[in-house]
């Protein structure tokens, strides 16, 4: 019997049945901005790690490789102890912002190997020392490092010497979509025998003691089918559910409640509180769990000894029924599952990838999976504080996020990095459904979606940027996300969902506006935006307010701008099939896409190009009321990102186009007419044989090839792994800028950042990122179909090499693949210099997908689970394991001649 069900599990009438439980904890609920009720807004000072052991959370759950139901009602999670730390280990340990040389960082080591997209099988690995974990070494050495320094990480401090931890593997199975088998396995990779506690844990989430929900749950103990110990969980919106328990652990009862004699000397109002299953297994303090076997938080403890090399496994199953003989059947249910997902990913792969490459497939897709968290925050509530609770400061109202009142979210989204960035962003997202999109197009387009519901998306049409500052801008980046996934409908044969795209557009045309209306202060075409998802790109803070008089009109914000431009007018084209209405919204997307590339090039006017001539390049530029107008002359991937926003047309798409939307090519070619200026910014080209192309390019061909000479230059962009953020000639050459009594430099710098600017963990000041990178591929496909392959560009610059577009792309996706497989001496790029990580074979296979990549060898930097983004990686795989590259991505088979 075929075990490839996974797919079918996806369908509309019972997809999200399967989808209702998944690996929905966070893995970092403290120091978010929705446990912050200070006034100042110092999230990382109001609730530390140090209180999250004994303090309720308000508006989620975080737990170790655990997972809940898709509200975040019930949790299941895994609580270690080895003996020796102080504390139970029941989250992951970080380094706050302020802490870390570079900003916030988690100082611990785990992997999210496998996963379907129903979660019908997921697993993780934890890898825990034996010895006690060194919080205070971490904290301290991290302080005294400067920012110069690389950061201090958990492997540098030695706790794992002589391979003195435990490797800790968490699976969930599926039995049914809400009856989930759990195993543990633990195994000692140490020389001696060693002691560990494991005590998977259920609780609650806390939605009773805020005034709001007086509707208390309740996990008693219960006689088990079996002989298994057991539990029963009852909540009055979930229902009852089982947790038995193989084996004989002791059974642990608390409250998940606020221990608040320990954190502030306050009264509680029971002695059973959140930390009262640690104080009894590290303390010894039996009095702190309950003898009565009832509360709300339930752990299990098992105690085992390990031989060296040695594996102990013990099963738990959630089920909404009591069983008789709840683990019959186990081991064939846990087989069947990951036959199903080895099913699932092989076809994935097709064949056509090595094992390691589709190993690096399969772990990226499998963290993006892991990485979904429930989001749970109504802005309103927490500004107006709970009844319960004490009234939050005054200043609050007027703060942060004040004016998104409207937001109000408790949904299942995919998250950037459950510890580092355990909450959306909204260009991020757009990504991760591009990435989903290979495994479960269904939830990418759902999530593209939520972000356009009313309770997202504000009034005045601006998308939410991220809790930290929702009203921040990010690229406007998600109809491009949603062209991906509605033209690889068509590519497999499927008909597209224009009602998708419709959904989308129409939301889109209040965002678009907003964008028009908000970010292009001088009405010229020339387009802001602030930092744009780039951070610290700029010698200046581009988010701050300008000085009176004076505009940043950014190169990048006006590509973004010409992309969105562009991809509308593909919608509307796309819609006016069914609907001829929609030719006019594509003449006009159209007509606006051409009006900034002529702005930005200068093509009617000298006023505002975003050009050098003397360099070759786009650059941001800073413009004074009177309109003298200075370039900030600093060679980034703000100059590069022009060369995205492009498309061609090939004879046959020209003729259909003709066809259909024909009132929409006579206004163009009126608009052509009226404007022989802009000719450049979509040339016909005439192949050899005959056929011709239409092409919309943001930057006209003379410009683009000295664009991408520096692009090539490895001493400038090109690195063996992809294209860096800034150029490498700034090592040498810093880029110097005096404005008044301010002299601002640039150095390119490959890894870390050396600056706090935007919190200082995250660097695009040289380092190589993936949806960046993925992003100039685009473009190179889309020029390379429109110039075909009589347009050679010398690759690497000096190389005297001669490449077409699409083979560059080729070559740039290969570079980036690189950073995850193993080289001819079996070393993998991102794990750097980390010889335990390159040599140990406990560790060697074991990926973690970075949030970006040293700009020279590329050893993975920053938040080290950003699957989100990062998860790109198997886009690029995936059309290497295609038998034949989509038609619409094909170059032409002509070749173009002079005219």
């Amino acid at each position: 019997m075929s075990t490839y069900v996974e797919t079918p599990r996806l369908g509309e009438s019972i997809g999200p049945e399967w989808r209702a439980w998944g690996p929905y904890l966070s893995e970092r609920q403290w120091g978010t901005v929705r446990e912050d009720y200070s006034e100042s807004g110092a999230a990382w000072d109001f609730f530390p790690h140090e209180q999250s052991r004994s303090r309720a959370y308000r508006w989620g759950e975080d737990g170790l490789l655990g997972l809940s139901d898709d509200k975040q009602r019930l949790c299941l999670a895994l609580a270690i102890w080895n003996g020796s730390d102080p504390i139970l280990k029941e989250r992951l340990f970080g380094l706050t912002g302020s802490e870390g040389n570079h900003g916030e960082d988690v100082k611990e080591y785990y992997y999210y190997l496998d996963a379907t997209p129903t979660h019908s099988y997921l697993r993780g690995l934890y890898k825990y020392p034996q010895r006690a974990f060194p919080y205070g070494d971490l904290l301290a050495v991290n302080r005294e490092r400067g920012r110069e320094h690389p950061e201090y990480e958990l492997v540098d401090t030695g706790i794992f010497s002589e391979n003195r931890y435990f490797d800790i593997e968490v699976e969930y199975a599926k039995v049914a979509p809400d009856d989930i088998f759990v195993r543990i396995s633990a195994t000692n990779r140490g020389p001696e025998a060693a002691s560990l506690h494991m005590i998977p844990t259920l609780w609650f989430r806390n939605t009773w003691s805020w005034g709001r929900d007086d509707h208390k749950p309740q996990i008693s103990a219960t006689p088990g089918g079996g002989g298994a110990p057991s539990v029963r969980a009852v909540h009055h919106e979930l229902g009852t559910l089982w947790l038995a328990c193989e084996g004989a652990p002791d059974l642990l009862f608390t409250e998940n409640e606020t221990n608040a004699a320990r954190l502030w000397g306050g009264v509680n109002p029971s002695p059973f509180v959140k930390d009262g299953i640690d104080q009894a297994i590290v303390h010894g303090l039996t009095d702190a769990v309950n003898p009565d076997r009832t509360g709300t938080k339930f752990g299990a403890r098992y105690r085992v000894t390990l031989a060296p090399g040695a594996t102990q496994s013990i099963q738990l199953r959630l089920s909404p029924d009591q069983q008789n003989d709840p683990f019959k059947g186990a081991e064939l249910v846990f087989d069947n599952r990951r036959a199903e997902a080895d099913e699932f990913y092989a076809t994935l792969s097709r064949g056509a990838l090595t094992e390691d490459e589709a190993r690096v497939e399969r772990q990226a897709l499998a963290g993006l999976i892991w990485s979904k968290q429930v989001y749970n925050f109504d802005v309103a509530q927490w500004l107006e504080g709970d009844p319960a609770g004490p009234p939050p400061p005054e200043g609050r109202k007027h703060g942060r996020n004040s004016q998104w009142l409207h937001h109000n979210s408790n949904d299942v989204i995919s998250m950037p990095d459950k510890w580092e960035y355990p909450w959306y962003a909204a260009w991020d997202l757009a990504f991760h459904c591009v990435a989903f999109g290979l495994v479960d197009e269904g939830f990418a387009k759902d999530q593209l979606l939520l972000m356009l519901r009313e309770w997202y998306m504000h009034p005045n049409g601006q998308l939410p940027a991220y809790e930290w500052a929702f009203g921040d801008v990010n690229p406007p980046v998600h109809i491009a996300a949603t062209r991906v996934l509605f033209e690889a409908e068509r590519q497999r044969g499927s008909e597209p969902d224009r009602r998708f795209l419709a959904r989308v557009f129409h939301k889109l045309l209040l965002n678009f506006t907003w964008w028009v209306n908000r970010k292009d202060e001088e009405g010229n075409n020339v387009f802001q935006g602030g930092f744009l998802g780039l951070d610290n790109i700029s010698v200046i803070d581009r988010s701050m307010v300008m000085p009176e008089g004076v505009t940043l009109e950014q190169a990048d914000g006006t590509a973004w701008m010409a992309s969105y431009c562009l991809n509308m007018a593909w919608a509307a084209l796309e819609l006016s099939m069914g609907d001829p209405a929609y030719e006019d919204l594509a003449t006009k997307f159209l007509e606006h896409y051409l009006a900034i590339g002529g702005a930005m090039n200068g093509l009617s006017g000298e006023e505002t190009t975003l050009w050098d001539e003397e360099d070759g390049f786009y650059y941001d530029f800073l413009r004074r009321a009177d309109g003298l107008r200075m370039p900030l002359k600093l060679r980034s991937l703000v100059g590069l990102l022009p060369i995205v926003p492009s498309v061609a047309l090939v004879e046959n798409e020209l003729t259909d186009v003709q066809t259909n939307a024909p009132n929409f090519m006579r206004q163009m070619k009126w608009y052509a007419e009226r404007h022989p200026e802009l000719a450049r910014l979509f040339p016909m080209l005439t192949m050899a044989d005959g056929s011709q192309h239409r092409l919309l390019q943001l930057v006209p061909e003379d410009r683009l090839r000295r664009i991408l000479t520096r692009m090539f230059d490895q001493e400038e962009f090109l690195s063996d792994y992809g294209i860096r953020s800034i150029s490498r000639h700034y090592l040498e050459h810093p880029y110097e800028l005096k404005i008044r009594d301010l002299d601002l430099t640039v150095t390119y710098e490959p890894a870390e950042s050396s600056t706090g600017m935007f919190g200082g963990n995250s660097n695009w000041r040289g380092p190589i990122w993936f949806p960046t990178n993925i992003l100039l591929i685009h473009g190179l496909r889309n020029l390379h179909r429109g110039y075909g392959d009589d347009f050679l560009v010398e690759y690497p610059t000096g190389s005297g090499q001669q490449l077409t577009l699409a083979q560059i792309a080729d070559d740039l996706s290969r570079r980036l693949t690189s950073v995850f497989l193993e080289d001819q001496n079996g070393i993998r790029p991102v794990f750097g210099g980390v010889e335990l990580m390159q040599r140990d074979p406990h560790w060697h296979d074991h990926l973690l997908f970075y949030e970006y990549f040293h700009g020279d060898n590329g050893a993975g930097i920053g938040a080290s689970h950003q699957t989100g983004w990062t998860a790109l990686v198997a886009n690029l795989l995936d059309r290497k394991a295609s038998a034949s590259a989509p038609m619409r991505e094909l170059a032409s088979a002509g070749r173009r001649q002079s005219k």
